[in-house]
């Protein structure tokens, strides 16, 4: 077998074992003014650093939230935690409320004017306003 074949199973063998990455978005209620829409202002908020907005983070061992915070803040998602962990120790924050999954998320941000949240872009309906796209 010639190299070029190798290496072309190698990299089909290597895709399929990558699972596939949801586009996350980050919603707000549709009545919510002023909401982050840059990378920089969500980042600010899921880090603790703005308090504008009431953050609701997805499942502490699901994929999306881990890519979410790679994405957005460039940390994985236990340095987000070890960032809340000082900001609860010091009294400047509360934990943002962690629910189980994307559906979960919707809810409580259809539910609250002033919550965020990440969801898979699939999952965005008229229930929430998408506000920005994690690339």
């Amino acid at each position: 077998m010639n190299a070029s074949i190798k290496h072309a199973i190698a990299a089909a063998i290597v895709s399929l074992a990558l699972p596939a990455m949801a586009e996350v978005v980050v919603i707000v209620n549709p009545k919510a003014a002023d909401a982050p829409s840059s990378k920089e202002q969500v980042a600010q908020v899921f880090l603790g650093k703005s308090s504008a907005f009431t953050p609701v983070d997805q499942a502490e061992n699901g994929a999306i939230r881990n890519e979410f915070y790679k994405k957005v803040t460039d940390r994985d998602a236990s340095q987000v935690k070890s960032v809340w962990s000082k900001l609860v120790f010091t009294g400047k924050a509360t934990m943002p409320k962690e629910v189980g999954d994307s559906a979960a998320v919707k809810k409580a941000v259809a539910a609250d004017p002033k919550a965020i949240g990440y969801i898979e872009k699939s999952a965005v309906d008229a229930s929430v306003k998408a506000v920005y796209t994690a690339q």
